[in-house]
């Protein structure tokens, strides 16, 4: 151990965090996460006598090390596996080849799912997340988590409530197939970061069963509101980091290689999702100091159904840059469009409208990984020089610059990241509406049922199954006998 390091380490904090072993040359070799960071880190660089052969050379050619301090064991443990999936490091590979990563599996196409983890995810449409590399810590933080949102951990059986149930832990015995799905997926965006929405939409439901006076549900919204905000409180989901982002090594390569005044601490990332130009949506992420910052996450659907991704994204670019939402969202340091010249250019045009053009854009196309400039409108001024301490070279067109960098470093990693997860979110909330569509569409061919019964349907049964699993008396309540009368004979 060096002596810059030995002094550097007298200054661990006791709070737990994340913490990032690095080379001589500054590249990251071991991403892992700690209770109290002081006793964790030190650890390394005491006795060796009793470390395997592959910890010791990883002990070996550390030369420095980072952390960043998080407000709970649970927070350390999802923003390691956020930090892990960025940047890939080599002894993370060779430390855990013999051990499995931990997902969360919820199959939401069963009648009544059931929560569980596994260490192998396949293809069976059941939604996994992960992979988590403590299982005792995201089994702790799912427990937590149950209270909340009661959940099966094994295929329901029939017969007489368990101890579970009467704990509040499963569902009670009165609870619907549906009602039971709705709360499952109300834990599914808890897990995906929608605390927020999610806080909010209780409060509502709270207040209108307290003026319906149905008392007793309002009663039960209060207790789930009361035990989100503990679980705020008590566990954090890593998308709130405490970051020092001048060590973060892809940040600073970024600001360096484009030339940008300042660090990129918020980055927007944009990308379009369609079938054949309908169900068109947009997905803006956003990631703060270099990690995902879920809650700050947009999604878009288009004004007019169009089968052109150009004209979409400058639609899309020319809302999120509006006046009104500059000012609640505030500007970006950096905007990656997904795509290539075509893209980045109709992106380059709304900025240029909206009158932003301090905003930098790059674009990031699929094929090569190759990062995408505007000689004249991108903002950035490629550093040559940085370029090639990168073993980068360039590709020069026209009116575009195309830079290729080694898939292995730091600025690729991250750029990636940002571009499948802003494809993830416009890939699921075009499913929804497509799945929606098709709801609507088989409610939509039935005389006498307009669009305000359709939204009440689907809101009280939650989906077109909901509704045909549901019984004549819970439609008359619903909406009343005559048009129950008329629904039980057009649907099966």
């Amino acid at each position: 151990m060096n002596a810059k390091l030995e002094t550097k380490l007298k200054t661990l904090p006791r709070s737990s965090g994340v913490y990032f072993h690095k080379s001589v040359s500054g590249e990251i070799i071991y991403v892992g996460k700690a209770a109290v960071l002081k006793n964790r880190v030190r650890q390394y660089f005491q006795s060796t006598r009793d470390m395997d052969v592959k910890t010791r050379a990883l002990v070996a050619e550390i030369d420095d090390t980072d952390w960043i301090e998080t407000e709970s064991e649970i927070d350390a443990l999802f923003l390691e596996s956020e930090m892990v999936k960025r940047y890939m490091p080599r002894y993370n590979i060779l430390l855990r080849d013999d051990k499995s990563q931990t997902f969360v599996r919820i199959d939401m196409k069963s009648e009544w799912p059931y929560v569980c983890f596994t260490r192998n995810p396949a293809d069976d449409d059941a939604e996994y997340f992960g992979p988590y590399y403590n299982g005792f810590a995201v089994k702790k933080a799912l427990r937590y988590l149950r209270k909340t949102f009661p959940y099966y951990t094994k295929p329901r059986t029939t017969g007489r409530p368990d101890l579970d149930a009467h704990l509040g832990l499963s569902p009670s015995a009165t609870t619907t197939s549906e009602q039971y799905r709705n709360s499952l997926r109300n834990l599914i965006r808890y897990l995906k970061g929608e605390r927020v929405a999610l806080v909010r939409e209780i409060e509502r439901d709270m207040k209108t069963a307290a003026g319906l006076q149905d008392f007793e549900m309002a009663v039960l919204y209060r207790n789930r509101l009361n035990n989100l905000r503990e679980l705020q409180r008590r566990i954090m989901f890593g998308d709130k980091e405490f970051l020092d982002i001048s060590k973060d090594k892809a940040l600073s390569d970024l600001r360096d290689l484009l030339g940008l005044k300042k660090l990129p601490a918020r980055i927007e990332g944009y990308d379009i999702s369609h079938m054949s130009g309908t169900n068109v949506v947009a997905s803006m992420v956003v990631f703060s100091n270099g990690a995902s910052d879920r809650a700050n996450y947009r999604k878009f659907k288009t004004r007019i159904e169009h089968n052109n991704d150009f004209y979409n994204m400058h639609e899309t670019l020319t809302r999120r840059l509006s006046e009104k939402n500059i000012k609640a969202w505030g500007c970006p340091d950096l905007m990656l469009i997904d795509g290539g010249k075509g893209q980045l250019d109709a992106a380059l045009q709304a900025r240029d409208e909206r009158e932003q053009t301090k905003i930098p854009f790059i674009g990031l196309a699929k094929r090569e990984e190759q990062i995408v400039i505007h000689h004249q409108k991108s903002g950035v001024i490629l550093n040559k020089d940085k370029l090639r301490e990168l073993d980068g070279y360039v590709t020069v067109t026209e009116d575009f610059t195309l830079v290729n960098l080694p898939h292995s470093t730091h600025i690729i990693k991250l750029l990636q990241r940002i571009r499948d997860e802003s494809h993830r979110f416009a890939v699921s909330y075009h499913t929804v509406l497509k799945r929606q569509k098709q709801t609507a569409s088989a409610l939509e061919d039935i005389p006498g049922i307009g669009p305000t019964t359709r939204k009440k349907l689907i809101k009280t049964f939650g989906s077109l199954r909901g509704v045909q699993a549901a019984t004549p008396e819970q439609l008359i309540v619903a909406i009343g006998p005559a048009k129950a009368k008329i629904l039980t004979q057009y649907l099966p």
